[in-house]
């Protein structure tokens, strides 16, 4: 009630962007206070034994998680760690640090529950990501989503990704590949089955030479044909990857509430209006891959139901990003409790 009443309306005052790195700075002030980081723990954390999950080799304290693209320079690992997420996935990084697409770039859609993106990877690079990580001092779970640099042509994409997984190797517990971004040019042709294997590949043979493998995941986009899905099970399958993140933002507008000034903004479409499909996505791929593939469900996660649904249909963790900016951080607990609750 609180962050719905006093918080959100304030933020909501301010361009989107401007409002997520204000947000980042009192986080990051307030928890420099004596016992501020316990109130947090006492007021957000919720544990269970029920919410452990062994997924890909890795033991989660709870199911939910921060997805990529909130802290992409891993500024508040530390901070977010009190919040009671299970894990916090970093990034998207390259391996350059890069500007990204020009502002204004984040649209609100509050009749839709949605945002609307073209951020275009804007981060520091991997050596700013990795010394942070170094010197972290929580020991929250994290996953490194990689990306590559909007100048490197697609033909050397794999090369990106490589010193992505090199660099971040030791600082992070998994990695996620992203060619599903809409917002970096030609990068979703990589999804392709050609290109995404032999990436798949070259990751998995730099992963197999390391004294110990870290999980690779795969995050695809909403908008995949059931033909392209296949390929997608049939690549994660041979390659042996870890697992996938279903779904990143969509092109679509369909169904939208809000203005046309609003639906007419290029970009990926995230929250409330992707959540159906990315459930069928997530069931479609678990269905056909047998169960397998271990997933990781994002997309529309607004509510401990929305979590709920997805788990049901095969995810085995999710994550939130939309939602945790309508909702707030309560929607972590609500969420956990929600999957205590229901048996899951």
């Amino acid at each position: 009630m609180f962050y719905q009443y006093l918080i959100k309306p304030f933020f909501f005052l301010f361009d989107p962007e401007r409002a997520h790195y204000l947000l980042a700075d009192i986080i990051k002030f307030s928890m420099k206070i004596p016992g501020v980081p316990a109130l947090f723990r006492w007021v957000y954390g919720y544990e269970h034994p029920s919410l452990a999950r062994m997924v890909f080799g890795i033991k989660f304290p709870n199911p939910v998680g921060l997805a990529a693209g909130f802290d992409k320079n891993a500024l508040l690992v530390d901070e977010f760690s009190h919040l009671g997420f299970g894990f916090i996935e970093v990034g998207t990084v390259t391996p350059k640090a890069q500007p990204g697409n020009d502002k204004p770039r984040l649209f609100r859609l509050p009749a839709d529950g949605g945002i609307i993106n073209r951020m275009g990877f804007n981060n520091e690079g991997l050596d700013a990501m990795k010394l942070r990580l170094q010197n972290r001092k929580s020991q929250v779970i994290i996953g490194g989503n990689l990306g590559k640099n909007k100048v490197t042509p697609n033909e050397e994409a794999d090369e990106d990704y490589c010193k992505g997984f090199e660099a971040l190797y030791d600082v992070v517990d998994y990695f996620v590949v992203n060619v599903s971004s809409p917002n970096t040019p030609n990068l979703r042709a990589l999804q392709e089955k050609e290109p995404l294997q032999n990436l798949l590949m070259r990751l998995q043979l730099l992963n197999a030479a390391k004294p110990k493998q870290k999980p690779i995941l795969l995050k695809i986009a909403p908008d995949l044909t059931d033909e392209q899905l296949d390929d997608v099970i049939e690549i994660v399958l041979s390659t042996k990857i870890a697992g996938l993140i279903a779904t990143n933002t969509t092109l679509s507008r369909e169904g939208l509430l809000s203005e046309d000034t609003l639906k007419a903004q290029q970009g990926g479409l995230s929250g409330k209006p992707v959540r159906a499909r990315s459930t069928e996505v997530i069931a479609y791929v678990h269905q056909k891959s047998n169960g397998q593939i271990p997933i990781i469900g994002v997309g529309g996660i607004h509510a401990a139901a929305d979590a709920i649904e997805k788990l049901r249909a095969g995810a085995s963790l999710v994550q939130i990003y939309t939602g945790f900016i309508y909702e707030g951080p309560g929607l972590i607990k609500d969420i956990n409790q929600g999957i205590v609750q229901a048996g899951l």
